[in-house]
């Protein structure tokens, strides 16, 4: 526990020592830089933190059909389950980006783990028919306490990560969350056996919901003992200059000059209509599958793995990409084109007889769909530099809910209406809408002419 009890500088290759200083005239006085062991110790708890948030977003519609017979509610309300998560976001992104700019990264935290805690408690107390009320309670303290998570990645690695690391370390935060989704996908299946006994059931749900809620106290515990804001030297001289930004800079002011970047408002759209199509496909998997495979819930599930596991390497790779090349829009758009492609390949491929190929688009799509989502979060910092990262990824999200509230809905109603074929194809025009949006952003790399 030594990394995480002392802040250690570490000596590397392209990384600076204290006694290498890095002298920038920011100021009358003199910046030196530098960067510290304990910073993967802090990013290894964040993934944990964001995890344990995240693993609840789906756990109720990934088992929708078995959530409709124990509560006795309808396929809608099953499905604000996890449009909650997108619902809240929007008005609590302005105060939680306000608060992490204003009081940093371990308040943040602090605020975001006591919700999903006492969000994940409430709902131990859910487990029986007629408590439908009292789950979702507790789902929508963890859904609020979201917006206390994902502004995090971008900021936590541009406060201690070095500039040629932060893009990595983005793309491992963002990993937590897709962890999490991950966890959702393939537990809730196997813990909550579909069966015509409530108590079955009920008995199931009990185990999942108390081992959500010892895993959120664990994470919890560990935010209090060992999670820090940042460094007390910056990592980097676009940090020191940040740090002298934000010391006199306002909040409000930061929001009105990201509204007025015409790149960043195109980012803006293109990253909500990718994330949004990621979120209607996630939240309605179970639909889709058990349409075409009966009693397949632990199928929907594992294809719901898939897709974020695929994810999840997607995003490992784009950040090591982004440190090596410094390509961002390049990578952006080459990302946001093969999740096109993935879109239309998984529509004409979903009403196979065979589930295994279903496996195979799901993970291609879901490689570079959710690998995209770290490679938007460090092109919005490089477009909107010196402004604080936690703002620009808040507004990225917030319109990430927007756009998946209205894709979920009508998703659905197209399902419902006109079939998956229909559905998707609809899905798809909006990809291709988003790749052109992706082609016009300028490529405004400030953040990278700060360096030198």
């Amino acid at each position: 526990m030594n990394e995480i009890q002392k802040d250690v500088p570490e000596e590397s290759t392209g990384l600076l020592h204290p006694n290498q200083h890095s002298h920038r005239t920011l100021s009358p006085q003199v910046i030196e830089t530098t960067v510290y062991k304990r910073r993967w110790a802090i990013l290894m708890i964040f993934v944990l933190y964001s995890a344990s948030n995240a693993m609840q977003w789906i756990q109720y519609s990934i088992i929708a059909n078995i959530i409709m017979v124990y509560y006795n509610v309808s396929s809608f309300s099953v499905d604000m389950t996890s449009m909650i998560y997108m619902i809240t976001y929007i008005p609590f992104i302005f105060p939680a980006s306000y608060l992490l700019d204003r009081f940093g990264l371990r308040f943040a935290a602090l605020a975001g783990a006591i919700g999903t805690t006492l969000g994940s408690w409430i709902k131990v107390f859910s487990v029986s028919p007629d408590r439908f009320w009292i789950t979702f309670a507790g789902q929508t303290f963890v859904a609020v306490s979201q917006a206390f998570v994902l502004s995090v990645p971008a900021r936590l690695a541009a406060v201690w990560f070095g500039p040629d690391q932060v893009s990595s370390a983005c793309s491992i935060g963002v990993f937590g969350n897709q962890l999490g989704i991950a966890i959702g996908f393939l537990f809730p299946p196997m813990l909550v056996q579909n069966s015509e006994d409530p108590n079955v059931i009920g008995r199931g749900l009990h185990v999942m919901f108390y081992i959500v809620a010892a895993f959120t106290t664990t994470i919890l515990v560990l935010i209090l003992l060992f999670f820090k804001s940042e460094p007390p030297i910056p990592p980097s001289p676009a940090q020191a200059v940040q740090r002298e930004a934000e010391s006199t800079g306002s909040f409000f002011v930061s929001v009105r000059k990201l509204v007025t970047n015409t790149g960043y408002l195109l980012l803006l759209l293109s990253y909500g209509i990718n994330v949004g199509v990621f979120y209607a496909i996630s939240t309605l998997l179970n639909h889709i599958v058990l349409q075409y495979f009966p009693n397949h819930e632990q199928d929907a599930g594992r294809i719901g793995l898939t897709i974020v596991c695929a994810g999840m390497l997607g995003s490992v790779v784009c950040g090591i990409v982004l440190d090596k090349t410094h390509k961002f829009k390049e990578t952006t758009l080459g990302v946001y084109l093969l999740s096109f492609f993935g879109m239309i390949i998984f529509t004409f491929t979903i009403d196979t007889s065979e589930i295994y190929i279903i496996y195979i688009t799901a993970g291609m799509l879901g490689f570079f769909m959710t690998g995209y989502l770290p490679v938007g979060f460090e092109f919005a910092a490089e477009l909107t530099y010196p402004e604080p990262e936690g703002t620009s990824t808040g507004l990225l999200n917030a319109v990430c809910q927007i756009f998946g509230i209205v894709f979920t809905i009508f998703y659905g109603y197209c399902l419902n209406e006109w079939g998956d074929f229909w559905a998707n194809i609809f899905l798809c025009g909006t990809l291709a809408l988003g790749t052109f949006l992706t082609i016009i952003i300028p490529n405004d790399l400030r953040r990278q002419k700060a360096k030198f």
